[in-house]
């Protein structure tokens, strides 16, 4: 039986499942996880990379911190297949190609490898004092930022120049800090000058509200001083009209295929294609040419692409996407499973499974992610009320609802684990899953949610402003691991995994139907091999599964 495109996946972080990804493999080699998942997506943290719990990637060499070309071959003994990311918009400021830039400046053979804003704006609005074009409105009212303001970096070129590179996601600028020793070498300063003037930046940090009192003629001199050494931490948006960009996007497809990847999935590629005037995410047609020469690329290296995006299901992306032949994220499910819940009815679930098999649209289906639940994607799906209502309900029971750009009641996702979003109740996860399970498509399964995590409040805690992700994102031990494989809720998911990933009925050219009468639903799979059916009610939580195989 082929179970590519149906069977289950496995998602986690390299270090989730007690510490290294080789624990993950001694974990996948236990008798209670045998046969139960057929790919395993592993997230970014895989790779070399510094912020963004990988998703801001210096390359992608195999970070040897946490994972091993050994891993990766015990991984293809158990025949698990790989899905792994790409980043197509930006890669991490510590890559050797913005390295190079901060080096040689204009000499550099990557300088034109990121955007420089003011190139980009030419001859569409007017020079700042400050050193970048403010684009005229007209070219704004359908740019789409994640964050306040223009994302912009001011970007310090050896010669002395702040040049201004787009930066669509993290941004962060430090200075280190000065010493009297410092001032005295290479500014010439009297020592006990130099004492103060250093104590006072230090205390600061700001180069815009320092305040140097009688030491304020050396103002200029020594803010100069201080942003030549200037640190920066984030990830820069690449120039796809460079011929060195699309030089890179090849040489990481291979790098990937090299690894025995078999699913690519591709982060943030819908910011990627920009143009003045246009919209700078899902620009149209340009995000489907970017897509298209990916995947002419990723073919060569017998590649599968699924591509990520988050978008309300009114503006029917999903829809253009499963036309053109890609798997699709299924961003609506989550959200769908708690309103059938919390409404004791799963006519809005049925209606999307319907769309699903009707249209023939191929998903990657999931229940937590290493995201938040989307709120977004619903959107012309489920009704505005029904919407807060899940929002309501999950952040009664622990959950924090992520805002865009910070904004009040512009909702994107609720962040909780799926178990704490369900008010932690196993027979409300058991039901979950086997939904779950029994939808069309290739389910993800989200590590935590199989080990009943709890939010993780701490985890939060540490992780400190705009940590709210964090609350989902707890890395096992494997004490805690043992001690969950010895949970019903555990085991009862790892059986379910097994009869999903094994039975043949679970394959493509099954026949899927769903009944729905009140607060009972049925979904069921027909194949020559057989029979499988899912009865349960929202209103009593009860579930019954039922096989029968010719």
């Amino acid at each position: 039986m082929d179970r590519t495109k149906t069977g289950t996946l496995l998602n986690a972080y390299c270090d989730s499942m007690g510490g290294q990804l080789s624990d993950i493999v001694d974990v996948l080699k236990k008798k209670e996880f045998e046969n139960t998942f057929e790919s395993f997506y592993i997230l970014p943290s895989v790779f070399n990379s510094d912020l963004d719990r990988g998703f801001s990637v210096i390359n992608y060499d195999l970070n040897e911190a946490l994972a091993s070309r050994e891993d990766i071959e015990e991984l293809k003994k158990l025949n698990i297949r790989l899905m792994m990311d790409f980043v197509l918009n930006h890669i991490s400021v510590l890559s050797p190609q913005f390295q190079d830039i901060l080096k040689n400046g204009d000499a550099s053979e990557y300088r034109d490898f990121f955007i420089d804003w003011n190139k980009f704006w030419k001859g569409c609005g007017e020079m700042t004092e400050t050193g970048y074009i403010q684009p005229e409105e007209k070219y704004l009212k359908d740019m789409f930022f994640r964050k306040a303001g223009l994302p912009i970096l001011m970007v310090r070129f050896p010669d002395g120049r702040d040049v201004p590179y787009w930066n669509t996601f993290y941004q962060e600028i430090n200075y280190p800090d000065l010493t009297a020793y410092d001032l005295v070498r290479d500014l010439g300063l009297q020592y006990k000058a130099a004492e103060e003037i250093a104590l006072i930046f230090n205390q600061s940090k700001n180069p815009d509200e320092v305040h140097f009192g009688r030491w304020e003629k050396y103002r200029e001199q020594v803010l100069e001083y201080a942003s030549a050494r200037r640190t920066y931490l984030g990830q820069m948006d690449l120039n796809i009209k460079s011929d060195l960009v699309w030089d890179y996007y090849r040489e990481t497809l291979a790098k990937l295929a090299e690894y025995g990847t078999s699913i690519v999935r591709l982060d943030a590629f819908a910011y990627a294609p920009k143009e003045p005037g246009l919209h700078n995410f899902l620009n149209d047609p340009g995000t489907w040419d970017l897509l298209q020469k990916i995947d002419d690329i990723a073919s060569e290296y017998h590649l599968a692409l699924c591509p990520e995006i988050h978008a309300s299901y009114e503006e029917k992306i999903y829809e253009t996407l499963a036309s053109k032949g890609y798997m699709v994220y299924d961003f609506f499910l989550p959200g769908l499973v708690i309103d059938a819940f919390e409404r004791k009815n799963g006519s809005y679930l049925k209606k999307w499974m319907d769309e699903i098999t009707e249209k023939k649209i191929r998903t990657v289906n999931m229940l937590g992610c290493h995201d938040g639940i989307p709120l977004l994607d619903l959107k012309g799906l489920l009704p505005e009320e029904s919407i807060q209502n899940v929002i309501n309900a999950t952040v009664a029971r622990g959950g924090y609802v992520k805002d865009l750009h910070g904004a009040k009641n512009v909702y994107y996702q609720v962040n909780a684990t799926y178990y704490s979003a369900l008010g932690e109740s196993d027979q409300r996860m058991l039901m979950a899953r086997a939904l779950q399970l029994f939808m069309p498509g290739k389910p993800q399964i989200w590590y935590l949610d199989l080990f009943a995590g709890k939010n993780d409040y701490e985890g939060m805690r540490r992780a400190g402003a705009g940590g709210h992700k964090e609350i989902n994102r707890t890395n096992l031990t494997k004490e805690q691991i043992e001690a969950a494989l010895e949970k019903d809720v555990v085991l009862k998911q790892l059986e379910m995994l097994r009869m999903r990933n094994t039975c043949p009925v679970f394959s493509e050219d099954a026949e899927i139907s769903s009944e729905l009468n009140g607060s009972a639903m049925k979904i069921t799979w027909k194949n020559e091999q057989g029979c499988a059916s899912l009865d349960l009610d929202f209103e009593k939580e009860t579930y019954q599964i039922d096989i029968r195989e010719n």
